[in-house]
């Protein structure tokens, strides 16, 4: 009882959070899946996009839930630790060391580590928390089965990566969602003005800020620390400029997600980011399937990694999120006409008013709210060879296209008012070719196309 008492007043509470606003409401929520009464070994996973407060509410979760089990340990950033040196093993002593006290306990290997977590905590009931996992040997390395832990245990697992927990065998799984409008305010208020309500003349600048952030609360906590005590003008600044280029912070910090993809997977990722939010997703798949990639599996990862969902059949995307995904592109190359994807009215003007496109260049969309004229010449897209999509709207050309990549894949060009569209040998990746109201006469030898419209 002696040993019992200790441990408890010993057990250090962690730091939640400077302003937890809403944690109450979400550890209601959670109380019941948590089920402390209940006998068996539980897994729970929360998941959700970077930044979303996984982190934070697992911290409170321990701290409320503690005292319930013999022995508690909260792993925090398992996915860096693990990388680390014998990050595994350090891992596994902190862990053996929180449920034992045993400063002296070295595990020396993670092979032996396993054994000793297995051999010792068997029979104990404990509460873990594994925050930020994104690797299957995480898991295996640290909790890897209901049988390492005795009856009535809980494993709370926090990470971006929904497919990760599915893999484990996780049936408890928790989505993190961002803040309502009013939960998002009081949280900006209490960073930016250490108030619970924003002041009166900077309600309006207040609101905008909370639109931009849409629920996301780390971005509310960066942006409304980076504000306290700026002037309005400064506020007005410091918008203009968000909506121009993410926090530098918050980009590093989503980025993370999209460092963990492979190659084809961060492809697709840029190009959704660039050109298809909000499009439908079995057009997507259409357009950016090849023989050699099939994008139905990297709709289903992005969509795991919380990097986008899907509405109605519909992609959709976190506008953070977007912006992370045109920030990297736009960091290919200081040159718009070096990057892989064009979006930007500018830039795409500016590329082809210089004709300063290269090969680099995979996309190009061109989509305004009123008609304007793009001054080009017979050669501007000769350099182009890696073209795949092709997307204009609103737009008129100062002549005739004369050459186009048989990498396209999509050409979305209404209205295009010259006789002829020239390909090199034919176009051997077309899929969708939608160009009504146009005055093409004739294609060239060797234009085969199997749809024709979107």
């Amino acid at each position: 009882m002696v040993e019992a008492a200790l441990s408890k007043l010993n057990r250090r509470h962690l730091h939640v959070a400077k302003y937890p606003v809403g944690i109450e409401d979400l550890l209601e929520d959670l109380e019941p899946l948590i089920d402390v009464a209940n006998k068996h070994v539980g897994f729970i996973g929360l998941y959700g996009m970077g930044g979303i407060g996984k982190t934070t509410i697992a911290k409170a979760v321990y701290n409320y839930f503690a005292d319930e089990f013999e022995g508690s340990s909260f792993l925090a950033d398992v996915r860096e630790t693990s990388k680390q040196h014998l990050g595994f093993v350090q891992l596994q002593e902190t862990l053996l060391f929180d449920m034992l006290g045993d400063k002296k306990l070295k595990v020396g290997n993670t092979h032996r580590g396993i054994n000793i977590i297995k051999e010792r905590l068997c029979n104990k009931r404990v509460l873990i928390i594994l925050d930020d996992v994104d690797e299957v040997e995480q898991f295996d390395t640290l909790a890897g089965g209901h049988e390492w832990f005795g009856l009535g245990s809980r494993i709370i697992i926090t990470t971006r990566n929904k497919h990760l927990l599915t893999t484990h065998g996780v049936n408890v799984i928790y989505e993190v969602r961002g803040m309502d409008h009013e939960r998002a305010l009081e949280l900006l208020s209490w960073n930016a003005f250490m108030r619970e309500k924003p002041l009166e003349n900077y309600l309006e600048l207040s609101d905008r800020i909370v639109c931009y952030a849409d629920g996301l609360p780390l971005a509310l906590v960066v942006l409304g620390s980076f504000l306290c005590g700026r002037a309005e003008e400064q506020w007005q600044s410091a918008i203009h400029n968000l909506e121009k280029k993410p926090d530098k912070k918050l980009y590093q910090i989503l980025k993370i997600s999209y460092d963990a993809l492979q190659d084809n997977e961060k492809s697709l990722f840029l190009d959704i980011a660039c050109f298809f939010v909000g499009e439908d997703k079995d057009y997507v798949i259409k357009v950016l399937g090849s023989s050699n990639f099939c994008p139905v599996i990297g709709i289903e990862v992005l969509t795991d990694m919380s990097l986008i969902n899907v509405e109605f059949k519909r992609l959709r995307m976190h506008h953070l999120i977007e912006e992370v995904g045109k920030e990297i592109v736009c960091q290919e190359s200081p040159e718009a006409g070096k990057r892989s994807r064009l979006w930007s009215p500018d830039d795409v003007f500016h590329v082809f008013s210089e004709n300063t496109g290269t090969n680099t260049i995979e996309g190009i969309m061109l989509k305004l709210p009123e008609q304007r004229t793009l001054y080009l010449n017979a050669t501007s897209f000769n350099k182009m060879k890696r073209l795949r999509l092709l997307i204009f709207d609103n737009v008129v050309l100062s002549t005739a296209i004369g050459y186009l990549s048989n990498e396209l894949r999509l050409i979305d060009l209404p209205g295009y008012q010259f006789p002829t569209l020239p390909f090199n040998s034919g176009p051997k990746q077309l899929v969708v070719l939608n160009m009504p109201h146009n005055h093409i006469h004739q294609f060239d030898k060797g234009f085969k196309v199997q749809l024709l419209c979107k």
